[in-house]
């Protein structure tokens, strides 16, 4: 019991708009995955995706045809005034009505025949609202999917949804925004395009969009990362905010698209030839890891972690939950921190080191 009070308290940092965070800490959009093993089929999925492809910033500022150049989104109050919508796959679709003003900008710009997905967050009760293919009309939308998303909560659209994007998965956490990137961290996964996925998903996608059954395709879901050896150094330090992201937090293929493509918001701010710099990066400089070892609950978001009640800190609380688990006061579930069944004085320990101010180790 010395030890534990001797842990202190670790805020864990993660994302945020606004007042709210974005999913909680523990949530798998929100966890390291630096320390994971590389997946064994990771040079075969990285070679079918493409080698000698370049990475691509899907974001900056200006306008690209008309629109602006990312996936744009908006906050809102929570007096703001929600629509209706009507959707084509209106049985995987939230019905709504959407907090998303009339005049949300529209990915591609308002004459865009693309993907078209508006996105609002309700920053008073932190829920967000996405629409994909999505065309204001005079007092609703018309949208081909729709997905509603607490941002205090960890839950998972039903499986097999859609969701605004493909892989039945949010889309703004995934995106790179200027303003962490000023603020000297991204805190979150990025979300990935590729040309060719496999017909199924991995937690936590939620929906697949192909025939292809080939294992050389990758999943939805399926998590990247940049080699810890990609030398980062000569890069603006704009470009190193996102390529240290890459390493840490890494990729999730979210969509059917171009290769290596990577998520942001447009703004102003960005300079264009610094993100042009994320060229450089070849596939051949990412490796695939296996998340399934954060699974809790397939129907959940939350990770298994060292913030067992992910308040955003590990500390004695989490501690004493461990504790209790492996004296089987209480039953074993998030606490089991390495994923082998069972809580025992391994999970204490690794708690402990991560209320001390190590990183938490998850898995084996």
């Amino acid at each position: 019991m010395v030890v534990l009070l001797a842990a202190v308290s670790l805020a864990s940092a993660q994302p945020a708009i606004g007042p709210c965070s974005v999913f909680p800490a523990n949530d798998v959009w929100n966890m390291p995955i630096d320390q994971l093993p590389v997946a064994a089929n990771s040079a075969t999925l990285v070679n079918t995706v493409g080698a000698t492809v370049r990475m691509h910033a899907d974001f900056g500022s200006g306008l690209w045809d008309g629109g602006p150049i990312g996936i744009p989104f908006i906050t809102v109050a929570g007096g703001q005034t929600k629509y209706p919508a009507t959707f084509d796959y209106a049985d995987e679709s939230d019905p709504g009505p959407y907090a998303v003003p009339l005049s949300a900008p529209i990915e591609g710009g308002s004459a865009s025949t693309g993907d078209r997905h508006a996105i609002a967050i309700d920053t008073d009760n932190c829920v967000l609202y996405e629409l994909y293919a999505a065309y204001p009309q005079a007092n609703s939308w018309q949208a081909g999917s729709g997905a509603i998303y607490n941002l205090k909560s960890h839950a998972l659209r039903p499986a097999t949804w859609t969701s605004a994007d493909a892989a039945g998965l949010p889309i703004f956490p995934g995106l790179v925004r200027y303003d962490e990137v000023a603020a000297g961290e991204i805190r979150h996964a990025i979300r990935l395009t590729i040309p060719q996925t496999r017909n199924t998903f991995i937690w936590p996608a939620r929906h697949q969009a192909s025939s292809l059954s080939g294992t050389q395709y990758s999943p939805m879901g399926q998590r990247f990362r940049l080699r810890a050896s990609f030398d980062i150094s000569t890069y603006a330090p704009e470009v190193q905010v996102i390529l240290r992201a890459l390493k840490k937090y890494g990729l999730i293929v979210a969509d059917n698209g171009s290769a290596w493509y990577i998520s942001g918001a447009p703004d102003s701010r960005w300079d264009n030839d610094h993100l042009a710099t994320l060229g450089n990066v070849h596939g051949s400089d990412l490796e695939a890891v296996d998340d399934a070892v954060f699974m809790v609950n397939a129907n959940s978001g939350q990770a298994r972690s060292c913030d067992i009640n992910g308040d955003g800190a590990s500390n004695v609380v989490d501690v004493q939950a461990g504790v209790n688990a492996a004296l089987g006061t209480t039953v074993c579930g998030y606490e089991d921190v390495d994923g082998n069944g069972h809580c025992d004085v391994v999970d204490i320990q690794r708690v402990v080191s991560a209320a001390l101010g190590s990183p938490c180790r998850v898995g084996p």
